[in-house]
Formats: structure tokens, sequence, C-alpha cells
């Protein structure tokens, strides 16, 4: 259904998609490899595998990185206190992609909609369960 949709809606849902899966990875690295903890990256690293839309190819054409005018980061992007203060921005950086998600596909794909509700709530859960784990 996504050959139905404008090009600039794709741009949405291309960017957000890679947002998502970007900001799982970053708190998937971080418990890897800064904390060893296989349990916590089995599950980011299965929920990251979800975060897909069919017909990867037509958000991929309609993607126009060059022309983004928010590319340069802000200033408080480029201030981080520590690693909680990295796992909680990617947190909230995820959490608010698959609400993006989730809105935007109600346009096309009710049920994938739902999936990225679902990918959003545990991301609810993952999040405060590992912050309440670990002393970052």
């Amino acid at each position: 259904m996504l050959n139905q949709i404008p090009d600039s809606t794709l741009r949405i849902l291309d960017a957000n998609l890679n947002r998502l899966r970007e900001g799982i990875r970053v708190i998937e690295d971080i418990l890897r490899y800064g904390f060893n903890h296989k349990d916590f990256v089995l599950q980011l690293k299965n929920l990251r595998h979800r975060c897909k839309i069919d017909n990867f190819e037509s958000l991929l054409q309609a993607r126009d990185s060059q022309n983004d005018g928010l590319k340069p980061s802000t200033k408080q992007e480029q201030n981080r206190a520590n690693l909680k203060s990295i796992v909680v921005a990617n947190f909230k950086r995820a959490q608010e992609s698959a609400r993006v998600l989730e809105e935007i596909l109600k346009l096309s794909e009710v049920s994938k909609s739902e999936e990225f509700k679902e990918i959003r709530y545990t991301l609810y859960v993952l999040e405060k369960e590992i912050l309440e784990k670990f002393s970052f």
C-alpha cells in the first residue's frame, strides 16, 4: 500500500523508521559492550528487527537527506553527561519515532500501525526496567 502514499509522507516514514532503529541500536550497544547484559540486548535486538515496513524501496526512493534542513545537531543534542543520558535520549527518540510511525501508518496500514504501537509500549517497559537495573 505504500505505493499509493505521496513521497512527502514516505519521507516521514523513512526518517522515523531509521530514527527508531538507530535509537534502539545505541541502547543495545551500550548494554552489550558496556554491561555485557545478554538478556536486555537480545530483547532490544529482537525489537529492532521488528521495526520494518514492506516496500523498503519506496522509502529509499523518497529519501532526501541532502535537503533536510534540520540535519545539523542542536547544542542540546551535542551535550551528554554520561551513559545514562545517552540511554534516556535514545529511548525517547525511539519512542517518539514509534509514535510517528503508528500515526502515519493509520493512513494506509492500520495493522502495521498497531505493530508500532506495540513496539512503543515495549520500549516504555524496557526503559523502566533498564533504568531501574543499571547504575550508569
